[in-house]
């Protein structure tokens, strides 16, 4: 990862030693969950879940204990602040309430076909309902507002019974659970006040498409009922969480949709049980922590299918609607961030020392859990703790903790309650001062928030914070994630900002050494005797480039501490599994802050070359004839010119494509994926020349790339850079120099 060293300072000696400037806090942080099921979810019923009804999520969240589906008690570690239940508005609590003698939906006639009696049952009532669903049928009896709305008004009454104001906050809320295609598009709906809510939540049986169901959020906003949606698992998204050429509808992005977007899914969740969605090691290879918790899966596990990483993790769309706003003037993914945990057994394991899994029978017993027992073509053992939500609010309210998520003053958390701030301010110099948090909001930006215009000379300061969880891992460091874009091309770094004990950077790579490690693996135990209880530190941007679009995030991590997998292997007697990492290091991650720059300042600035440029200039696109006689069975020298960069491609006449040089460099993956497809071991990557371009794929997403001539001169463009033609043929070249960015080519 290359850095730049910067000022940090460092604070470790206790949390009280930060309670002197407590008093100027103006908002406060409180944990909750945003993403949860109880038996009322037709899946968690049919898994096992047969016993427990939201009324029950909120004593769990509160600190009561419950029982699992298994019949043994669970207990949260820390209680929480809030609560949202999200229970999948597609057939809510029809097959619980039908096995419940007295209940209204009992006494249907259609109730005797749910009734589960044995095994055979529960597969029946799954794939029936489920059909329904995805054939577009429902079953009318079940969807009726004397159901489905009886069923909602039980639940928002749940809600209000557990809602303390000052104490603890319970939301009405639910999951859309729109599923096309085995890919993960759903979304959580959070409404600010419950008096206003709807006779039914709308579901996927209305519509498996987001924008309808934005634009049904729409109405409910125009009818004074205001409310958001969170994305939830964009890993399992099969590329579709974060498009950016057409909607699920094969319509082209525009404006509106994005506007539509930014109004209504304010929040996306960065982590919960079945994985992380911040990245992946393909699309930030130069981030040594981004391999965390990844999960390459589909729901249902599709045969002859594996998921495509482009378009399915968060800072990767964020760095693509920085391109989009460039070239096309609108950004659908300004989101905030939030951790969530998609546990279907009502209660829900936050904590690696306390995790007995999140879907009822299929992986709530630890010899099982530990066997390597598949469930739906998951080895449950790659599933983690659930991530926790931290919000910056002013008291403990639905509607203080909702206009907070609404502004994007978010935090989440692989599970520990570690504390985060992060503002872009003037202040940020003088973090030493007890009122710097009071300052810092009046005249600074926090999390979420934008960044006023700033002028040519003027590079953004930031201020960053964290403290550790009492009862998990001392912190090991804080950074912070620039993401930038220029001509189609999107780019990021990660900086050290501050840091625990007296480590130094790299003279030449700012890169700031390991923290190193207190597991014993065996013994599945660790010494908090390495770390800080409290990190803080202040941040200039060295590399910043006033025309340029940017976003910025906090990123903390925790000392390596021992992974569930590693922990319950010691209960076992058993060695650690090896399909998964031995130890792990818990973080916290801010929403971003964003900058973008004035119309004047873009303005001024380079324009680069689009396809738009060419033709008006003459330009003719090669045919398929034509680009076969330049590139079949040849190597091309071309150049990024955005970066400046040379690179060689070699084209066999098998349909076979290598990158074998960068700047005389051994070429590394971009940030859309592998460049080299094993190019280190001289392996290649299918390409072919169809209807006058180069068709070809990074990470299992199909893109192409069209060269036009211009004179002598050949220029390329690539189908996922906006319209800009960035590459160029080139003479081989006599000399290289090394660059410290890499792109991939086309």
């Amino acid at each position: 990862m290359l850095r730049t060293p910067m000022r940090a300072i460092l604070f470790s000696s206790t949390i009280l030693a930060f309670a002197a400037s407590a008093s100027a806090q103006e908002r406060q942080a409180y944990f909750g969950e945003t993403h949860v099921h109880t038996g009322w979810s037709f899946d968690a019923y049919i898994f096992g879940n047969t016993k427990t009804t939201p009324a029950d999520a909120y004593r769990y969240a509160k600190g009561e204990p419950i029982k699992h589906p298994l019949g043994y008690d669970i207990k949260i570690d820390t209680p929480l602040d809030w609560m949202g239940v999200t229970d999948h508005s597609e057939y809510v609590g029809t097959v619980a309430l039908a096995n419940t003698p007295g209940s209204t939906i009992s006494k249907l006639p259609i109730a005797q076909k749910l009734i589960v009696r044995d095994p055979a049952d529960i597969t029946r009532i799954y794939l029936w309902l489920g059909g329904t669903i995805v054939d577009k049928k429902p079953i009318e009896e079940l969807i009726s507002p004397q159901v489905a709305g009886s069923v909602w008004k039980q639940n928002n009454d749940m809600a209000n019974q557990a809602n303390e104001p000052g104490k603890f906050t319970a939301f009405c809320s639910y999951e859309w659970t729109s599923t096309p295609d085995n890919r993960n598009m759903h979304r959580n709906v959070f409404f600010r006040d419950c008096a206003k809510v709807p006779e039914m939540p709308y579901s996927s049986i209305d519509s498996s498409d987001p924008s309808d169901l934005w634009s049904w959020m729409d109405g409910q906003r125009k009818a004074g009922n205001d409310l958001l949606a969170i994305s939830h698992n964009a890993n399992l998204s099969d590329g579709h969480m974060f498009p950016t050429d057409v909607d699920e509808k094969g319509r082209p992005i525009d404006a509106a949709w994005a506007a539509s977007r930014d109004r209504n899914e304010r929040l996306s969740e960065i982590k919960q049980i079945k994985g992380a969605s911040e990245t992946h090691p393909t699309l930030s290879p130069n981030d040594e922590f981004a391999n965390f918790e990844i999960l390459t899966y589909l729901l249902g596990d599709p045969a002859g299918r594996f998921p495509t990483v482009s378009g399915s993790y968060i800072r990767q769309a964020l760095k693509d609607g920085l391109a989009m706003v460039e070239a096309k003037g609108f950004n659908p993914y300004k989101t905030g961030f939030v951790g969530g945990s998609d546990s279907h057994n009502t209660g829900v394991p936050y904590r690696q020392d306390n995790f007995f899994g999140g879907h009822a029978r299929n992986d709530g017993d630890i010899k099982q859990r530990m066997s390597g027992y598949v469930f739906a073509g998951l080895d449950v053992r790659l599933e983690n703790p659930a991530g926790l939500t931290g919000v910056w609010a002013e008291e403990n309210t639905r509607a203080s903790l909702f206009d907070a998520m609404q502004r994007k003053e978010t935090f989440a958390t692989s599970g520990p309650h570690i504390k985060v701030r992060f503002f872009a301010s003037p202040a940020a110099q003088d973090m030493a001062k007890a009122d710097w948090i009071k300052t810092a909001y009046a005249s600074g930006v926090p999390m979420g928030g934008d960044l006023p215009p700033l002028g040519e000379a003027k590079a953004p300061s930031f201020a960053v914070w964290a403290v550790k969880d009492p009862t998990s891992g001392n912190l090991d460091r804080i950074q912070i994630v620039k993401g930038w874009s220029k001509h189609g091309q999107s780019f990021e770094k990660v900086y050290d900002v501050a840091w625990a004990g007296n480590r130094t950077p790299d003279e030449f790579t700012g890169i700031v050494p390991p923290i190193g490690s207190t597991v014993n693996i065996s013994d599945a135990s660790y010494t908090n005797s390495i770390g800080a209880v409290e990190l803080k530190g202040s941040w200039t941007d060295p590399e910043f480039d006033p025309s340029l679009d940017a976003f910025y995030y906090l990123r903390t991590l925790e000392i390596p501490t021992p992974r569930w997998t590693t922990i319950q292997a010691k209960e076992l007697g058993i060695a650690p599994p090896d399909n998964v990492a031995a130890t792990v290091q818990e973080r916290a991650w801010s929403s971003p802050i964003w900058y973008t720059p004035t119309q004047q300042l873009r303005a001024a600035a380079d324009k680069g070359t689009t396809v738009a440029d060419l033709k008006q200039q003459g330009a003719t696109a090669l045919d398929s004839k034509a680009l076969t006689d330049l590139v079949v069975g040849k190597s091309s020298w071309v150049r990024n010119n955005v970066t400046g960069e040379v690179f060689n491609i070699a084209w066999t006449t098998s349909g076979q494509r290598l990158v074998n040089n960068v700047n005389g460099a051994i070429p590394k993956p971009s940030e859309i994926g592998d460049v080299l497809h094993g190019g280190l071991t001289g392996q290649g990557t299918a390409y072919a020349i169809k209807d006058g371009a180069i068709v070809t794929t990074l990470n299992n997403a199909p893109y192409e790339a069209t060269v036009y001539k211009l004179g002598d001169k050949y220029y390329a463009a690539r189908s996922n850079e906006f319209g800009f033609a960035n590459y160029e043929v080139v003479p081989t070249p006599q000399m290289l120099d090394p660059v410290t960015q890499q792109k991939a080519p086309f």
